[in-house]
């Protein structure tokens, strides 16, 4: 059975813009949520893309519903994909990523394995995944589900959600989050700007940071 639902709303352009500034570990600094299991690795690591979340689950090895989504999806989409807790079939390789970077979309999260990783890098798709795996998804026709609710790497992603991915890592957020979470990682990356300035003007980091003070008011 199948259990299709129409495409979300797009997260704004002004707001893509906005994330595609900020660094993942800038917003790990402040914020505790919203990330995917650290064990889920960007297959090109020097990638940093944003976009809107839309989601697929595909149980064991029908990838049917993965396929089906490419009629939908659009530019500045982000692929979210639950696998059910199969870690053995790739549903994710050369073909798709062909037909997935012809239909625009930014990047993609798999919750598995993917297959063909130097078609991968060579096309320039951002794809983060569990690592490679050789045995592959098939068009069984079976069961899946499109834009609903996912868990990916202990993560709820609904669709909609704006993401935020690059080597550190992918982060879902939503749409009234987002805005506020971006501003604050861009002040802190600009203070850090501040920071290292002072650094190579011969001060001290403990004693930038307070940690000196910290250390000898207990001591």
């Amino acid at each position: 059975m199948f259990d299709v639902h129409k495409m979300p709303e797009q997260i704004s352009p002004s707001l893509v813009e906005l994330l595609q500034q900020v660094e993942t570990a800038t917003v790990g600094h402040f914020l505790h949520t919203g990330f995917i299991d650290r064990d889920i690795r960007a297959v090109l690591p020097e990638a940093r893309v944003a976009g809107t979340a839309v989601t697929v689950r595909i149980p064991h090895a029908d990838s049917t519903a993965l396929h089906y989504l490419l009629k939908t999806v659009r530019p500045g989409d982000f692929v979210v994909v639950e696998r059910c807790g199969d870690s053995r079939h790739a549903c994710w390789g050369g073909v798709v990523t062909h037909a997935m970077k012809r239909a625009g979309i930014v990047g993609a999260v798999i919750d598995g394995p993917a297959t063909d990783f130097a078609e991968i890098r060579s096309l320039g798709l951002p794809v983060w995944c569990r690592g490679p795996s050789s045995i592959t998804t098939k068009l069984l026709g079976l069961d899946g589900a499109i834009n609903v609710p996912v868990t990916v790497g202990g993560q709820i992603v609904h669709p909609g959600d704006a993401i935020l991915a690059d080597e550190s890592g992918v982060i879902a957020l939503s749409k009234a989050d987002a805005i506020m979470v971006a501003n604050t990682a861009l002040d802190m990356q600009q203070r850090e700007i501040e920071v290292l300035a002072r650094l190579y003007g011969g001060e001290c980091l403990p004693d930038i940071t307070g940690a000196t003070q910290m250390v000898e008011k207990s001591a």
